[in-house]
């Protein structure tokens, strides 16, 4: 407990930014986030980069994922790679708070959330919330909107291997029937709208799992917003 209090407490007072070490500032100051969070194109439903105009990436114009949209705050890369990290891996749910400020003010994310009747956090395995202490995805979803986060609707029923080496097709497989609603709460999202919350996108291929369980429960629009899309589908990054 005081260990949080206290990670809470270095969120939110002046401090060194942890990109450019620059005192005072928030965790990340503005001029870094103005640097290296500069909104791109992305395809409506995957976040993949794409040109400017363009709405779909050809694989989902190709094969339509389960989402009706889905929103990054940056790609997966230098210096949220490092932080997401801290976050994660390192016991640091402190950084909830600053990383769900920059996924709000991505573009379309606001909107999104007021939108939505229920925010749902990516659920982790029994084993996986072992291993890490707490649910990251469940800190920033508490983060972005705590009146409409919950966590208890969607479900992971099954554990599965870590994702970061596998291939696309192999990662579709490896999360198939990982997830599921409720079966006493299905009332609660059939003809809803609802946001999915996740820390990092690589394929897609567990959010896609996860919208799928919901589509299949009569759940009515689907959105994924994320902190961090890698830049290409395949590129290995921690789930």
């Amino acid at each position: 407990m005081l260990r949080d209090w206290i990670d809470r407490l270095k969120a939110a007072t002046p401090g060194q930014c942890a990109v450019c070490h620059s005192w005072p500032a928030q965790p990340v100051c503005e001029a870094c986030v103005v640097r290296f969070a500069q909104p791109q194109p992305r395809c409506f439903t995957c976040a993949l980069p794409v040109p400017d105009g363009v709405a779909h990436c050809g694989r989902c114009l190709r094969e339509p994922p389960p989402l009706d949209r889905c929103l990054a705050a940056v790609s997966y890369d230098y210096p949220w790679s490092g932080l997401v990290a801290r976050f994660k891996f390192q016991g640091q749910p402190g950084w909830a708070g600053p990383l769900a400020a920059l996924m709000r003010s991505a573009p379309w994310v606001e909107a999104a959330i007021e939108q939505a009747d229920h925010v749902l956090p990516m659920p982790l395995s029994r084993e996986r919330l072992g291993e890490r202490g707490f649910n990251q995805a469940l800190a920033l979803a508490r983060a972005l909107s705590p009146a409409k986060v919950r966590p208890d609707l969607l479900l992971r029923v099954r554990h599965t291997p870590a994702q970061a080496e596998l291939g696309l097709a192999q990662r579709l497989r490896n999360v198939k029937g990982a997830f599921a609603i409720e079966p006493l709460q299905v009332e609660q999202v059939r003809g809803k709208r609802v946001v999915v919350v996740d820390d990092v996108m690589t394929s897609g291929a567990s959010l896609f799992a996860a919208a799928s369980a919901l589509r299949q429960a009569g759940v009515l629009h689907v959105t994924a917003i994320v902190l961090a899309r890698t830049d290409a589908p395949d590129e290995a990054a921690p789930q």
